[in-house]
């Protein structure tokens, strides 16, 4: 039976952000082949006043997005309140004559917590998708933690991107019967192994020197300050290396000036966001992806770099040790730029296996997440009861 199923989230492309959320992007493209998804995204107000940046082309999906109000830089308890109220303000009529069978929330706070409100409002199961510093960041903070925790324990249903990050959630308090691990999945027509020399050419990047790829948003939590501290101890032992960053965020300018500081400003590029399909000539034209985030659900440009045959170095955080092996890479703890040297060091004088490490990374697949995401939606509505729908 085709379900209508309603997403909200932060986390999703939008006019005023459309490079946002490209795994969400792919799952729910995917589950609109399953049931009628709509996905009705939150837009921060600073970003919706500072103007459209660009044009979103979805498949299947109707969307909409209605704008995130919020008192800046204080009361970030009341985020979820404010989400809920900025939600039902601007489109809670439209949301009460809809009649879905079932809500999707994907991030836990303040999303989650302002879904578990509205299902109540509307007499509707929700499910609860969690993607890493959602419950390993915010569940920290004493306020929002009990919001987070009583949102995971209503949920019909927990989704979590790793093992680990089920584990969260079940300490937080949801029942373990109910929290589901779903890997996301890798789309194999953008990312499969190629030639690394013809992707060089593509990208006009040197031929044989080597390529330290990261791939992310700039922020510190990523870990992208740490690579750059590591990252002149490879120069030492190969000083043809060269570092690019792809993707953009507020540590862009930190990273300049401190490599400026280094002595390495000439071989560190920061090439800023690319969309999505643009990706996987940078897998293949780096030896390397570096990832040494400082917490992490399961990144998906992990995935997609071993998809491409590129191994790994990366940190032992979230669901990254579930994910990568030792024929696809090198884990190091976070915070520790010592030993992230020596493991890209030690990474570019490996030989690697490329069809092996693809191999591995074949199992990472859309079809199969959005299979079984399609029948825990199923199974939960099936077994909710029926829906006492809200009165405008």
């Amino acid at each position: 039976m085709r379900l209508r199923v309603l997403v909200l989230t932060n986390l999703f492309p939008t006019p005023w952000d459309p490079l946002r959320g490209a795994f969400n992007r792919q799952q729910f493209e995917r589950l609109a082949q399953h049931h009628d998804v709509d996905v009705l995204t939150a837009v921060d107000f600073r970003e919706r006043l500072a103007g459209r940046k660009g044009e979103v082309s979805l498949k299947a999906l109707r969307t909409d997005y209605f704008t995130f109000v919020y008192p800046p830089r204080i009361g970030r308890s009341l985020h979820a309140a404010c989400w809920y109220l900025s939600l039902l303000a601007q489109r809670g009529r439209r949301l009460r004559a809809a009649h879905y069978d079932c809500l999707l929330a994907s991030w836990a706070y303040p999303d989650a917590v302002a879904v578990g409100w509205l299902a109540r409002k509307l007499g509707i199961p929700y499910v609860v998708k969690v993607h890493g510093s959602d419950l390993n960041v915010q569940a920290t903070f004493a306020l929002r933690r009990p919001q987070i925790a009583s949102a995971l324990r209503d949920a019909h249903a927990v989704v979590a991107v790793s093992q680990a990050l089920g584990a969260k959630a079940t300490a937080l308090g949801a029942q373990p019967s109910q929290v589901h691990v779903l890997y996301n999945g890798v789309d194999p027509t953008l990312f499969a192994p190629g030639s690394l020399s013809e992707a060089r050419s593509r990208l006009q990047l040197s031929p044989d020197a080597p390529l330290l790829l990261y791939v992310g948003n700039l922020k510190d939590s990523k870990g992208c300050l740490d690579l750059l501290e590591a990252f002149p101890a490879l120069l030492a032992a190969q000083p043809r290396a060269q570092l690019a960053y792809v993707g953009a965020g507020p540590c862009a300018a930190a990273l300049r000036e401190r490599a400026s500081v280094l002595g390495c400003a000439d071989r560190v590029q920061l090439v800023g966001a690319i969309p999505h399909d643009a990706l996987g000539d940078w897998f293949r034209a780096a030896d390397l992806l570096c990832l040494p985030s400082h917490n992490e659900g399961v990144p998906n440009v992990v995935l997609e770099a071993m998809s491409c045959g590129t191994p790994v170095v990366a940190t032992q955080v979230g669901g990254i040790p579930e994910v990568v092996p030792a024929l696809a890479g090198l884990l190091v703890p976070p915070h520790d730029p010592a030993a992230l040297s020596a493991a890209l060091i030690e990474a570019c004088e490996r030989h690697w296996d490329s069809e092996a490490i693809a191999l591995h990374a074949s199992v990472f697949r859309w079809e199969d997440n959005v299979r079984h995401l399609a029948t825990i939606l199923s199974e939960v509505v099936a077994s909710a009861p029926s829906p006492a729908r809200a009165v405008a």
